[in-house]
């Protein structure tokens, strides 16, 4: 009846009958999301810290196997804090800003990613999935014991979707066999292959770029030589592969790329001895180690057209998928969920009309292009298709070890950076003059320690403005729309100053539940206001 898909790490939500399948009809819930990964468990837990009851399928019973996924962005954690589990990741993953990229056995050049300081969260941490979907489970265990509507069901599988406009109908199979449910909003978090997709006979658009990537994750024994750094070589020297990555995990375990081409077979590509061939080429005669996980990738730029359909949403790979390079995968999947949750709980608490839901599309589609943008860049210098290309990847890299201005060119991965939503619908007026660029509207709000504190400890999960020497209401309700007030100095507090103010005197900001700025003025104005809160709920 069940053929897991992959082994178990862990066994968090093991399978239970639950009451609705002794009920005789369907039980309908307010969301029901399908697929119990990082971005389902994201969505859920955003959705439970408003009250909102959720309901999670899954066709396991809790955490795969395997590292997959393992650099996780500083925007990626500053999400998962706002909801809970970021610091116990911080603890546990490895800390890296710098890279360096080498041509052959030459450094070409190295970069730092965060070289400011006054910042909670750092570039980026490396840590394997199922470490980083623990902390996720852990945190929705804790929000239960609080009384939070969550639910999780483990080995409960949609074999069929009906669309019936104002609610869709699911039909689950378990172990005890077949019941429905009822759901008002549905989100699929269902992977890359998503059946939910395939159900509904939506399609992705994009491109497979014909290479193929050996990974092997891998624990060396002895004195290590490598840093906690993120190198890349073009074409390295040991000939087992035209580019290598290689980075650090937890637990003494090494993460190592080999760009193997795509006429290959895999099958025998991944037996130990083939891997250990390439493995020991590389690292060199006088390494030990011992194997832990190894697979076989392909890049892919695609995405659906639109990642809402009626009451229907789709989120992370079920939406959209980037080459592994440049971890923009679940860090662009995180802020699918971090978009999506406030919004769709404005819209069932009746604060916020439907069509602001449009919006989760229009801003997370903007994002995917972003990142396939980025990807497909990376793709093309790492894989060059034509003798012409490969001329100018290895110019650049030539000329960057001398030059800097040849530097920015090479592109071994353009690493993930938060999507800023330029242009788009919910922006209200950008009227902070000299404001700093970084911190304009439609951006994410850029950290900062104050008054002892971190400034996104003070923000994130409702309408809230940020007044820097700046008189305001403690709290203001717009139309049912409740906005509070974190009053702050710049005297004391440099980087919020250089971060917020610019040459500016003053500043009043307005953040999203999402922690992105909806407006920014140099003063506080009280018609202008109300003006921005409602046209970033969608009510303008």
């Amino acid at each position: 009846m069940f053929d897991d898909r992959y082994k178990l790490a862990q066994k968090v939500y093991p399978y239970e009958k639950s009451p609705d399948q002794d009920r005789d009809g369907a039980v309908r819930h307010p969301v029901v999301i399908v697929g119990g990964g990082p971005i389902g468990i994201a969505t859920a837990i955003d959705l439970g810290q408003q009250g909102i009851p959720v309901l999670v399928l899954d066709d396991h019973e809790g955490i795969g196997m395997g590292s997959r996924a393992i650099c996780f962005a500083k925007r990626c954690l500053e999400i998962a804090d706002r909801y809970g589990c970021g610091e116990p990741m911080l603890d546990k993953g490895v800390v890296w800003n710098l890279g360096k990229v080498f041509h052959k056995d030459d450094k070409v050049f190295e970069f730092n990613l965060l070289p400011e300081e006054g910042h909670k969260y750092p570039a980026f941490i490396n840590l394997q999935q199922p470490y980083f979907e623990q902390y996720m489970i852990e945190r929705v265990r804790a929000l239960q014991a609080e009384g939070a509507p969550i639910q999780l069901r483990g080995k409960n599988r949609v074999d069929a979707i009906e669309d019936k406009g104002d609610h869709v109908v699911l039909d689950v199979m378990t172990p005890d066999g077949p019941y429905k449910v009822e759901a008002d909003w549905l989100v699929a978090c269902d992977g890359a292959n998503s059946p939910l997709r395939g159900m509904l006979g939506e399609e992705f658009t994009g491109k497979v770029f014909q290479d193929s990537f050996l990974i092997a994750d891998i624990k060396m024994k002895g004195e290590l030589q490598f840093p906690t750094e993120r190198w890349f070589w073009f074409e390295p020297s040991h000939g087992e592969g035209a580019s290598t990555l290689l980075h650090k995990q937890p637990d003494d375990v090494w993460r190592v790329d080999f760009q193997i081409g795509w006429d290959v077979d895999r099958k025998e590509e991944l037996k130990e001895e083939n891997v250990r061939r390439r493995l020991n080429a590389f690292l060199g005669p006088d390494v030990e180690y011992d194997m832990v996980w190894s697979s076989i990738y392909t890049f892919q730029c695609k995405r659906m057209e639109s990642f809402r359909h009626g009451h229907i949403f789709f989120a992370g790979d079920a939406a959209h998928q980037v080459s592994p390079f440049g971890a923009r995968g679940a860090n662009s999947g995180m802020q699918d969920a971090d978009n999506l949750g406030w919004k769709l709980g404005l819209v069932i608490k009746g604060k916020a009309p439907e069509t602001l839901l449009d919006t989760y599309s229009e801003e997370r589609v903007h994002g995917a292009d972003e990142n396939i943008l980025n990807s497909t860049r990376s793709t093309d210098f790492i894989t060059p298709k034509t003798e012409i290309s490969k001329i100018f990847r290895d110019a650049v890299l030539t000329l960057a070890g001398k030059a800097a201005f040849a530097r920015p060119l090479v592109n071994s991965g353009r690493l993930s950076v938060p999507c800023v939503y330029d242009g788009l619908s919910l922006n209200g007026p950008d009227a902070l003059d000299d404001g700093p660029e970084r911190t304009r509207v439609g951006a994410p709000m850029v950290d900062a320690p104050v008054d002892g504190t971190w400034l996104l400890e003070l923000l994130g999960g409702s309408f809230q403005i940020l007044t820097i020497d700046a008189d305001a209401p403690d709290s203001i309700d717009v139309d049912g729309i409740g906005v509070t007030r974190v009053a702050l100095s710049a005297a004391g507090n440099p980087e919020l100053a250089q971060r917020y103010l610019g040459d500016a005197k003053s500043a009043v900001y307005l953040m999203r539940p999402d922690q992105h700025i909806a407006a920014r003025w140099d003063s506080y104005d009280a018609a202008a206001l109300r003006k921005a809160v409602n046209t970033a709920t969608g009510r303008a």
